[in-house]
């Protein structure tokens, strides 16, 4: 059984109050279930870390009126989701409302110092805008597997150069504050579950549909990543066993079959064997040598029947797989996001058909299959949330 350990109670204090706001001190007592005299020492430690502050009275609950207690409005955490082909970078508060946020194209194959320096000169735009003076914590997505432990990716597929790089090691030394890396779809399902349609839902699974495909898997209330950080790679998961090559070194992989790289690739080619006219007539334009996910969709809208196959192809692939992984971990939800899930209701439809198809009737009869409602947003917000949990486990 994968076990999550309750946090100490000042991790517990620091989550309260970025979750919720400012508390009274009685009230932060009741919830946390701490003596007068542990309270006190506890609130008046994390003053002097400047982690928190005192924030006025709070309304009287009929005896003496007790002190507010929030997180020091100076706190600013950096939250960065790299993609295969953009980086995302947003600074927030310490409750991770966005003070700022950047976004530009980039392309994760040109290795790690040319995309970390992309990422610094963001952050430093950041500093000069006046957006911080000073970081307190980092979070960082990567779009591969990673060892969550020692903080740097592992042998991931579309990310030469990458492999054992010392990411966190390099932003801590950087920013001179905690740092924490992780896959990218983690980030994604912890931001869902912090800030959208998963709140408060412990046991979902959120499958990002992007670039390559992958699953976070979240269980009891936290991201199961397995022994060496790879749990949920369902990307690699061979669907055919005669298909075509996949970036890991196999053949047939859900990831190869259906993605952004792989349906820009079978769009290419209904285009030019004349199989899809509306794919045909983008290509031939003036402005376009190339197609993506996006102008299949803009078919599929215009009722291309090309456009529709291959959207629900992809769809039935994606759905055969969560299917066995819905009767295996029985969630009570699944979350579809990444930048093909804007394919829309074609591929959802699809996704869930196969689902309910073919999951054990148990398992789905009370399961929702539903877009993520954070959208793009979802990765930095999840990095935001584990820079900030860096932050507060080391306060102790």
């Amino acid at each position: 059984m994968y076990v999550f350990l309750p946090a100490a109670p000042h991790v517990r204090l620091l989550r309260l109050l970025r979750d919720q706001g400012p508390v009274s001190r009685a009230e932060l007592g009741d919830r946390l279930e701490l003596s007068r005299p542990r309270l006190l020492a506890e609130v008046e430690r994390l003053v002097a870390a400047e982690l928190i502050v005192e924030a006025g009275m709070a309304a009287s609950r009929g005896g003496r009126r007790s002190t507010l207690v929030e997180l020091d409005p100076r706190l600013r955490f950096a939250a960065v989701d790299l993609g295969a082909t953009s980086i995302d970078v947003e600074l927030t508060n310490g409750r991770l409302e966005p003070i700022a946020a950047y976004r530009e194209p980039a392309d994760i194959r040109s290795g790690p110092r040319a995309t970390l320096q992309r990422v610094n000169d963001l952050l430093a735009k950041a500093r000069i805008d006046g957006v911080y003076d000073r970081l307190n914590g980092v979070g960082i997505g990567v779009p591969g597997p990673v060892s969550f432990r020692d903080g740097v990716p592992v042998s991931p597929p579309i990310m030469p150069g990458w492999d054992r790089y010392p990411v966190r090691e390099l932003l801590t030394r950087e920013y001179g504050c905690p740092a924490v890396v992780d896959n990218d779809v983690n980030i994604m399902a912890i931001g869902e579950r912090h800030g959208g349609v998963a709140h408060s839902v412990d046991d979902f699974l959120f499958v990002k549909i992007g670039t390559g495909v992958g699953c976070g898997i979240h269980l009891a209330g936290g991201v199961f990543r397995g022994v060496d950080g790879c749990a949920g790679d369902i990307g690699h998961i061979q669907v055919e066993a005669h298909g075509p090559a996949c970036s890991c070194g196999n053949t047939g992989c859900l990831e190869a079959l259906f993605g952004g790289a792989a349906l820009a690739r079978d769009a290419m080619a209904a285009a030019r064997s004349g199989e899809s006219p509306a794919l045909a007539a983008r290509l031939g334009s003036s402005t376009t040598t190339t197609l993506t996910a996006r102008d299949v969709a803009d078919g599929a809208a215009e009722g291309d029947i090309t456009c529709i196959r291959l959207i629900r192809d992809g769809g039935r692939r994606v759905g055969s797989v969560l299917a066995t992984l819905v009767s295996f971990a029985n969630p009570s939800m699944i979350v579809i996001g990444g930048g093909l899930a804007n394919l829309g209701h074609v591929l959802l439809a699809e996704i869930r058909s196969v689902v309910y198809r073919r999951s054990l009737p148990l398992a789905t009869g009370n399961l929702p299959v539903v877009l993520s409602e954070l959208g793009s947003r979802a990765g930095v917000t999840g990095a935001a949330v584990l820079a900030s949990d860096a932050v507060f486990e080391q306060a102790s």
